[in-house]
């Protein structure tokens, strides 16, 4: 199976995959039979990416499952640590010794349509304005990442999770955390362009 990007580094194996109509994506032979009802609804391009997610995995680790607890996704058995996203036609895996959090989304202005949504007018300042959609769908994208290594659906990407200011030409140390009134776990984010889409890791 040709990749498209590998951005594997000390600790993890992460690997983007652009979908090709001549792959084979055999959903009986893919599909792990606990998952089956979690798909039965599931429009033919999310199908697909699911199924290619299965297909890096099973290249990585042919005898591993992706199952869920609470949505969130887990290697069975569980020896290592992933995390899985998808944007038609990619789809991507991070397999990893320590907790990690990976998120694909693609460049459109439409997102400042829900700024509000995800950060706080403080947050903004060091936004430029001829570049807001680029730094607003990073800012995005790293606190999704953020969301799947602190994962909890009583939080908010507005109110725990926050992304320092950062340069454009300064995309893989973006200082990031996830903080309550009790805690602030801190992280640098790493941040890769291709195509028109933005790709996102934090890693623990």
């Amino acid at each position: 199976m040709p990749l498209y990007r590998d951005f594997s580094d000390d600790n993890a194996t992460i690997l983007v995959w652009k979908y090709d109509e001549s792959e084979e994506l055999d959903i009986h032979e893919l599909l792990e039979p606990e998952n089956a009802e979690k798909v039965k609804d599931y429009h033919p391009k999310k199908l697909l990416e699911v199924l290619m997610v299965r297909k890096l995995l099973k290249g990585l680790k042919p005898h591993s499952k992706i199952l869920y607890k609470e949505r969130e996704p887990f290697l069975s058995p569980k020896d290592a640590e992933i995390s899985i996203t998808h944007s038609f036609p990619f789809a991507a895996i991070a397999i990893s010794k320590n907790k990690i959090g990976i998120d694909i989304e693609k460049f459109n202005p439409k997102i400042l349509r829900v700024i509000d949504k995800f950060t706080y007018e403080h947050e903004r300042g060091f936004i430029p304005e001829d570049k807001a959609d680029t730094f607003y769908t990073i800012i995005w994208s790293v606190k999704e990442s953020m969301y799947k290594i602190h994962h909890s659906k009583y939080w908010s990407l507005k109110k725990n999770y926050e992304v320092k200011p950062f340069e454009l030409k300064h995309l893989h140390k973006i200082s990031c955390r996830v903080y309550d009134n009790q805690f602030s776990d801190e992280f640098k984010a790493r941040v890769e362009f291709f195509d028109d889409y933005c790709f996102t890791i934090v890693e623990e």
